[in-house]
């Protein structure tokens, strides 16, 4: 099958969160015999800052603006045009225009990276062009979101509805020597966002006020100008190629949910499997459905709050957070990899052409 998507970037992570989940899917759909052509906009800089090791599995089309009329008449003579939310640029144009491309040949799937987000925003206007559009699309599948994402989305019309999780992949992240530089006894990685920013202060930076002889670290980028204790190393951007070192050498790592994800629940996000990949031990702020996903206490450690996070630090061994970091991967590595997501996807894919013959 050929697979045509509008994306934010699969070529750069920088200020790109979803990178790492597009990189997963498409490799495994592209490993299933699909060819993929993942066309992404200039913007934000992210070309100046590629990654490296994901142009044998995809092609890679950077586009501006005045480029998308020609686009998507390329995307028409694809068997699936996918329209990912969060492009970045045009999306409002996008969402509309990649529907001229259906056919009874080409098939269009809106794939939502950020479905709180989505939802929220058609359900608080109901004048919102996306609204109207939901039921247009032959399929939709999302980033994550559980039972509440899919009864929303079949509430606005939608044909259909396919959570396709977070996953590892296993060449990607993985353990590798500890980099004595970044030894801590916590790590955390993120951008600054207006929904995050204030976990952040409840749990990491908190956490590091109320335990001053522990070290902490800071990823991610926008963190220059906030003000945080002295025992925490802001690091700026991690590109891919970093995560497994930076994993590999704090004594745990710490998962903080954007508000909208937690407060829907059942969206893992890239960050867990990142450090399942690498067998680290694992903090993670509550949110409804994490043991679908990881058992509480074995394989993941909960908290509710800055005083439960340093609490874990103090009361968890070296060794044990190493069993536990140990017992995380091997369940990642079990149920929760790129390969079995994207069986998922093309399970979807393989009906969905039976009911299309059907029909």
């Amino acid at each position: 099958m050929r697979i045509f998507v509008f994306g934010s970037s699969i070529a750069s992570c920088y200020w790109n969160g979803a990178a790492t989940y597009y990189r997963g899917i498409y490799k495994q759909l592209h490993a299933l015999g699909h060819q993929i052509t993942f066309a992404e906009p200039d913007a934000y800089g992210r070309q100046q800052k590629l990654d490296d090791g994901i142009r044998d599995y995809v092609d890679v089309v950077v586009y501006r603006s005045d480029d998308l009329e020609d686009l998507i008449r390329k995307a028409a003579g694809a068997d699936l045009v996918i329209k990912h939310s969060g492009v970045g640029q045009d999306d409002e144009l996008l969402e509309s225009e990649v529907l001229r491309c259906q056919s009874d040949r080409t098939r269009v799937a809106f794939w939502d990276v950020d479905a709180p987000a989505t939802l929220s925003r058609v359900e608080s206007d109901a004048r919102d062009p996306f609204r109207r559009l939901i039921p247009q699309y032959d399929l939709i599948f999302t980033y994550g979101g559980g039972d509440a994402v899919i009864e929303n989305y079949l509430r606005l019309g939608a044909r259909n509805c396919h959570p396709i999780y977070n996953g590892l992949d296993p060449d990607t992240h993985h353990p590798v020597p500890p980099d004595p530089n970044c030894r801590c006894d916590l790590l955390f990685v993120g951008n600054r966002l207006p929904d995050r920013e204030k976990r952040v202060e409840e749990f990491f930076l908190r956490a590091a006020e109320l335990a001053p002889d522990l070290s902490f670290i800071l990823g991610g980028e926008g963190w220059s100008s906030k003000s945080m204790p002295p025992n925490v190393r802001w690091i700026g951007h991690v590109s891919t190629g970093d995560h497994n070192r930076l994993n590999c050498s704090a004594r745990m790592v710490l998962n903080i949910n954007r508000a909208s994800m937690a407060d829907v629940g059942f969206s893992p996000p890239t960050r867990i499997f990142e450090a399942a990949g690498a067998g680290a031990c694992l903090i993670t702020d509550a949110w409804n459905g994490i043991s679908e996903f990881f058992e509480p206490g074995e394989e993941i450690l909960i908290a509710s709050s800055a005083e439960d996070v340093v609490a874990h630090l103090s009361s968890v061994s070296l060794q044990q957070a190493g069993t536990i970091g140990q017992q995380m991967r091997q369940r990642a590595l079990r149920d929760h990899t790129y390969a079995q997501r994207s069986a998922q996807v093309q399970a979807v894919l393989q009906q969905d052409q039976l009911s299309e013959q059907v029909a």
